[in-house]
């Protein structure tokens, strides 16, 4: 059993989840049940697969959950483009989550390719 919290992506996911839940506290109202639930449900989706996997016995359960975490990840990442094009955010601020994103994703696809 692996120990969630001594992964830098685990920390860095759910860092992102956060500012994901500050971010959306500005959107319109009328958003509350759509686009804002299916955002943030999107970004904690990343730390808590990654916390199930961390709890499986072998590698290759944990390989499913991290595939799961970058689905999530890919998903989010449409997100942003979608906020970003609704003018919820800005261009600059659109590409600061981005980046942040693909940071994870990588640290996420770097981790599985070693199991």
């Amino acid at each position: 059993m692996r120990n969630f919290k001594k992964y830098h992506v685990w920390e860095l996911s759910h860092q992102l989840t956060l500012e994901v839940y500050r971010l959306t506290q500005a959107f319109p109202n009328s958003e509350k049940y759509q686009l804002i639930s299916q955002m943030q449900r999107a970004a904690y989706s990343i730390p808590s697969n990654f916390c199930e996997g961390c709890g499986r016995k072998s590698d290759k359960e944990f390989s499913r959950f991290i595939q799961i975490c970058l689905g999530s990840a890919h998903e989010l990442e449409y997100f942003f483009i979608l906020v970003k094009d609704l003018k919820y955010i800005s261009e600059n601020d659109c590409q600061g989550f981005s980046e942040k994103l693909n940071i994870i994703k990588r640290k996420l696809y770097t981790l599985d390719k070693r199991l």
